[in-house]
């Protein structure tokens, strides 16, 4: 419970780390006090008790009182719905993260999943040295960090007066096998130099020249059904060569989106747009370790669903 100062944070984070065996725990709210300023993630060893869970790198949190996710910054984005008295919020890594030392959290609301939305359906090319890049959208239920050689503890954070919860640190899912990740292969119509790991690509190619390019390229193209994907970089490797776009089903497996004819790609390490040439034009900021970047059409408001071909 909380026995801070009206302002305060109080913080607990557990003695040891979540494991491959022991991979989930829940927090019970009893009482949701004056505010429910609630956060329930997880944190490296020595992260800061005057600080909630998911304001500082290395960290990330679900927070109660606003629905919203923290992951190593104070501004949080909507993840899922606010948790108050009764609720059980849960927490956990996907037991696959252990073998890929890239950890991908999840969340839990009374024993249920938060959802992800099915994968998004775009041309997505990490090139050569891009390391991680995670598929996201709109409250997707997941995220992913980076996992140390010391593991993420468990951590809850409570803010105001008369909040109270109940801790399991060995809880127990209500359908374990519903939580697997998949690697969602099926949903990509090519994977060159790149490995699909539930949500994370990551490019597995030698990136020592021009032609060692990985690619990822979805299924089924953008339609007005889902014309918007986004991606986070989790490990932008050695120059951040990551290139996001659109291209043609049959596009070059060697070169980037944006490169040759047919597509169009914003690259993340000059901020450029590329479309159809090698020579890019100004366009945006670079992209770094930690930034999402988001590709969409905008259909015209008479486009017929019978003419979608679609861009992939």
């Amino acid at each position: 419970s909380y026995h801070g100062d009206s302002g305060e944070v109080g913080c607990y984070v557990a003695p040891r780390p979540l494991t491959r065996d022991n991979n989930y725990f829940e927090v019970s709210i009893v009482d949701s006090g004056v505010r429910g300023a609630i956060a329930v993630g997880l944190v490296p060893q020595h992260y800061s008790l005057e600080h909630p869970p998911g304001w500082l790198p290395g960290s990330v949190a679900f927070h109660a009182d606003d629905g919203k996710l923290y992951s190593g910054r104070a501004k949080g984005r909507q993840f899922g719905t606010k948790c108050s008295s009764g609720d059980r919020i849960g927490c956990g890594i996907e037991r696959v993260s252990f073998e890929v030392q890239t950890a991908q959290v999840f969340f839990t609301k009374n024993g249920k999943r938060v959802r992800a939305p099915p994968p998004p359906e775009p041309h997505l090319h990490p090139s050569p040295t891009a390391t991680d890049l995670r598929l996201c959208a709109p409250q997707v239920g997941c995220s992913a960090m980076p996992l140390s050689p010391e593991g993420l503890f468990p951590a809850v954070g409570l803010h105001s007066l008369g909040e109270e919860v109940r801790l399991h640190l060995r809880a127990a899912l209500e359908d374990d096998s519903a939580m697997m990740v998949d690697s969602h292969e099926e949903e990509w119509g090519r994977l060159h130099d790149v490995r699909a790991c539930g949500t994370l690509l990551e490019y597995v190619g030698k990136g020592k020249s021009i032609v060692d390019v990985g690619l990822a390229q979805a299924r089924r193209p953008l339609s007005t059904r889902s014309h918007y994907f986004e991606v986070e970089i989790v490990d932008p490797g050695e120059k951040c060569y990551i290139a996001l776009g659109l291209a043609r089903k049959d596009y070059p497996k060697n070169r980037h989106p944006g490169w040759s004819r047919g597509s169009v790609a914003y690259h993340a390490d000059d901020g450029k747009i590329f479309h159809g040439s090698g020579v890019g034009d100004p366009f945006g900021p670079r992209c770094y370790k930690g930034d999402t970047m988001g590709c969409g059409i905008m259909f015209p408001r008479d486009y017929s669903l019978d003419s979608e071909g679609g861009w992939g």
